[in-house]
Parts: structure tokens; sequence; C-alpha cells
């Protein structure tokens, strides 16, 4: 766990430092977070998360965060669906799926109660990320329903991701200004 804190420091002081690599950075771990194999070992949410606090603070401009964090997560899980396209079942035997299969059965489960949407609810639950674009492609989702409802998840989640740090910390100002009067 230290060594997981330690790189979010390092890729976050990296991005204060040097702020002309914020799309580029924003685009790499988003499109880490969505790629299925990777989305398990990359803390990529935790270091959106964290730049979207250099939002709040002002050090950094939310354009190039959500444009470049919309666009890695389009190629992460449009990949990701092609993955599950091209192998099918027979991709669930590699790691990291053998391993988890607990998340196969969460993103199996998930369609099964959703339907198309839970490709959308996907990018919003870091469980089901990992596995629900490959489980889309192997359930053989038409292209033009994944291309459409995806789409809308990764600008959705682009967007809300480095947000929640900023509204998080206006509904703390609010609730400490009901209560202390100031």
């Amino acid at each position: 766990m230290v060594l997981v804190e330690g790189m979010i420091d390092a890729v976050l002081a990296f991005v204060r430092d040097n702020r002309e690599w914020t799309f580029w950075i924003s685009l790499v771990f988003a499109f880490g977070e969505n790629l299925a194999f990777l989305s398990i070992a990359i803390p990529s949410t935790a270091i959106l998360l964290g730049v979207g606090a250099l939002v709040a603070t002002g050090e950094l401009s939310l354009l190039p965060i959500f444009a470049g964090a919309s666009i890695g997560a389009l190629i992460g899980s449009i990949l990701s669906y092609f993955i599950g396209w091209r192998y099918g079942d027979a991709i669930l035997s590699l790691w990291p799926f053998r391993n988890h299969p607990d998340l196969v059965e969460k993103g199996n489960a998930a369609f099964r109660r959703w339907g198309i949407l839970a490709v959308m609810i996907g990018h919003f639950f870091g469980p089901l990320r990992a596995v629900v674009f490959v489980m889309a492609g192997i359930a053989r989702m038409p292209p033009l329903s994944f291309m459409v409802v995806n789409f809308i998840g990764s600008l959705g989640w682009a967007y809300v991701t480095p947000l929640s740090r900023e509204v998080a910390g206006y509904a703390v100002g609010w609730i400490w200004s009901l209560f202390s009067g100031v």
C-alpha cells in the first residue's frame, strides 16, 4: 500500500510541476483504468481524484484533464470490448480473469440485471470496470449500442471523477458554514 501511495504522490507531483503534460497523463491513466488487464493493477482513479483536487485548488484547469480522460477511457474500454469480442470465453481462462472469478461473475450479473446499461454503470463502479467492457464483447453486445452507451459513460466518468474531489470540498465547506455560521 505504501508503494501505491508513493506512486500516486509522485504522479501528482509530476502533474503539478508539468502542467503541459496534464492532457497526456490523464489520457494514459484513464486508458489504464478502462483497459481490462491494467485496470486491476493501476490506481488510476486515485490519481484522477488527486488531479481533481489540484483543479479544486486552482492549480490545474479541468479542460485538459477532461479531454485526456475522455479519450483515454474511450480507447481503453473500446479495446477491452474488442478483446472480448475477438477472443470470447477463452479470455476468461487468462490472467487476471482466472484469478478473479468474482469479478467475472459481477460482470455477468450486471448484464443480467441491467443489460446494456451495465456498460455505463461499469464506468462508475471500480470492481465492475475491470471486466464489464470485455464481458460486453464476449456477450456480443451490438457494436453500435456499445459505442453509444460507452461514449456517454466515458464522458460522464471523465467529468465526474476529477470533479468529485472538488464537489466534496464544496460540500464540506457548505456543511461547515451551516454549523459554524461563517
